[in-house]
């Protein structure tokens, strides 16, 4: 796993639509890659499922998939030394959050399952994610994960546990489109085309992550975690997956 620069506000939407890369990728719908049996999203973080993929979930669930949420971590790092927040209440509010950013996608009697990891730590904890994994898929699951080297170490080690799971895997990036330079595509990338409602589903759930999205106050430990410029990525008007 390489660590990768997640910081400012990375490589710019326009960039990525100029580069010709999305635009020379096979196109799709949900529905044509949505997975026959359960769906397992790993989410490393609360809000990663939304960002991801947020979109085909939603479209996926307005046509009956049955969806399982395993919340990896609660994110309770997001914001080091807060002087707003102390972990524990970035906890509470985060999983308040992803509980309303479901029930907008369509989610909100989806079973969520909290593995409790350090958040920033799950390196060091992947036998630990391995065994719950385990325990929790069954054969005709698919998980939607993490595409290895989405580039935040715990969204890497979420990706190699999902590796090795012994069920399919569909990829999903949120942070390569940060740090990659425009055009760098990881192979067997396909553009997933929701339609209207299910954009504005996604729209909506992100919209409830307020913790990430705006400040928490004027001071800079408050930060908002994803600004505009990250947002512009995250919500493009079609998602894309890895088969």
């Amino acid at each position: 796993m390489t660590d990768r620069d997640l910081t400012g506000t990375g490589t710019a939407e326009e960039d990525w639509r100029a580069s010709g890369v999305l635009a020379a990728l096979p196109r799709t719908r949900p529905d044509d890659v949505r997975p026959a049996g359960r769906v397992v999203v790993l989410a490393p973080h609360p809000d990663d499922e939304t960002l991801g993929a947020g979109a085909t979930l939603a479209a996926w669930a307005r046509s009956g998939a049955p969806v399982t949420v395993l919340a990896v971590t609660d994110g309770e790092a997001s914001h080091p030394g807060s002087p707003t927040l102390s972990p524990a209440q970035l906890v509470e509010r985060r999983v308040a959050e992803r509980t309303a950013a479901l029930d907008r996608l369509g989610l909100a009697g989806a079973p969520v399952v909290r593995a409790g990891l350090a958040d920033g730590g799950v390196a060091a904890h992947r036998a630990e994610l391995a065994d719950l994994l385990a325990d929790l898929v069954a054969p005709g699951d698919t998980l939607l994960a993490p595409v290895p080297g989405d580039g935040h170490p715990d969204h890497d080690a979420v990706a190699e546990v999902a590796a090795g799971a012994g069920v399919p895997v569909l990829g999903y990036a949120v942070w390569w489109w940060h740090w990659a330079d425009a055009g760098q595509l990881r192979p067997g990338a396909v553009v997933v085309e929701p339609d209207a409602a299910a954009r504005q589903a996604k729209r909506e759930a992100v919209a409830c992550f307020r913790t990430q999205v705006e400040p928490l106050s004027d001071h800079p430990a408050d930060a908002a975690i994803l600004p505009r410029p990250v947002l512009e990525r995250l919500v493009r008007r079609d998602e894309v997956l890895w088969r």
